[in-house]
């Protein structure tokens, strides 16, 4: 049996989450070790009754292991534990983090750095339009957008993330084999090609009641901070922002009209602490501020957007010193056209790589 094998046999077991497992792990090192540990054994652990001691030592006859591997090779699926460079680490920290990620996809350093989104089902205009204004911005500056799949709020961001050849994750609330809701297969197998779609359940898992709140621990666990757009009074938005809350990250929310049901929730959070945002700038200098960079060794690897640059894009941000540039200087030495330049500017403002000056002088800013 292999580590990651080993993994997915905890994960795989009945009645023993990733919090019981973390003390299984602490007494016995390794999950191969707990796999071969005897009920006598984990009776010694405080919290484990007979019935899972025993449950636990008999493994074997509790899951189907070889069944679920083939599962998961049968549909090119890959297996993120714990201890991969891959898992996020921010994801790592939170009280109860998932034992094993399967993932559709591909994921990538890049998604470390990432943001949640998540709102109502039922989203307005309003709603749907403020999801893909603010998704598009942070994507295009090269965070991960993570949600959750579901209808609305979650369909947008992924969405408007794909629109800026952006990275996207979602996190669905069951198997890869029981993908919920299934209209959004077709934004699944784009997501996949882009970026990830990851579960925690195994591959038959349907979803349920029980699933989806579960599920939302992921997206703001993975998430250096949660943006909540639009969602009424109870909402499973809410408990996402709460567990946001409580694993220490900063919570965003949109503002709505005071009228609009819709909105009460958005703006109930406003209220009790979380940053009121209008664009994707206001967020992004957040986090600019939360995680500042040092003037004589800037933390370039870490928070440079990582989406490559068109020609235009290099031929410009080359032309562009760390000193004041004016505009017609940055024509000249580009040769392009003054519409192109205007137009590409704004672009590479947008991905964080240069700062427009009074004068219409620019500088770069890394």
């Amino acid at each position: 049996m292999t580590r990651t094998e080993a993994w997915l046999a905890l994960n795989l077991l009945p009645q023993v989450g990733p919090v019981r497992v973390r003390k299984l792990l602490q007494h016995f090192g390794t999950p191969e070790r707990v796999l071969s540990a005897k009920a006598s054994e984990i009776l010694q652990i405080e919290g484990f009754g007979l019935v899972q001691a025993e449950g636990i030592s008999a493994w074997e006859s509790q899951i189907d292991l070889d069944g679920e591997l083939r599962k998961i090779k049968e549909r090119d699926l890959t297996l993120i534990t714990q201890e991969d460079e891959l898992y996020p680490p921010l994801l790592r920290d939170i009280h109860n983090p998932p034992l094993v990620l399967t993932v559709w996809g591909e994921l990538t350093k890049r998604d470390h750095n990432a943001l949640g989104v998540v709102g109502s089902r039922h989203a307005t205009h309003y709603g749907l339009g403020a999801t893909k204004k603010l998704s598009f911005q942070i994507a295009y500056a090269g965070y991960a957008i993570v949600s959750g799949l579901a209808r609305g709020i979650d369909t947008a961001a992924h969405e408007a993330a794909l629109a800026a050849s952006g990275r996207t994750i979602a996190v669905i609330g069951s198997g890869m084999g029981r993908l919920y809701p299934p209209e959004n297969m077709a934004l699944a197998e784009r997501i996949a090609k882009n970026g990830a779609v990851v579960s925690e359940y195994p591959v038959d898992r349907p979803a349920d009641k029980q699933t989806f709140p579960y599920r939302n621990r992921i997206v703001a666990g993975w998430s250096c901070g949660l943006i909540v757009v639009e969602c009424p009074l109870r909402s499973g938005s809410l408990i996402t922002a709460q567990q946001a809350t409580e694993q220490g990250r900063t919570v965003y929310a949109v503002p709505g009209p005071i009228d609009k049901p819709t909105s009460a929730g958005c703006n109930r959070l406003i209220q009790q602490g979380a940053k009121l945002i209008m664009d994707g700038a206001d967020v992004l200098d957040d986090l600019m501020t939360l995680f500042p960079t040092a003037p004589k060794a800037p933390r370039v690897q870490e928070f440079t957007p990582a989406i490559a640059l068109t020609l235009e894009e290099g031929i410009l941000y080359n032309a562009i010193s760390t000193d004041e540039t004016h505009i017609n200087e940055i024509v000249t030495a580009s040769g392009l056209t003054q519409s192109t330049v205007s137009a590409t500017l704004v672009r590479l403002e947008m991905k964080r790589l240069i700062r427009a000056l009074p004068g219409r002088r620019y500088v770069r800013v890394m």
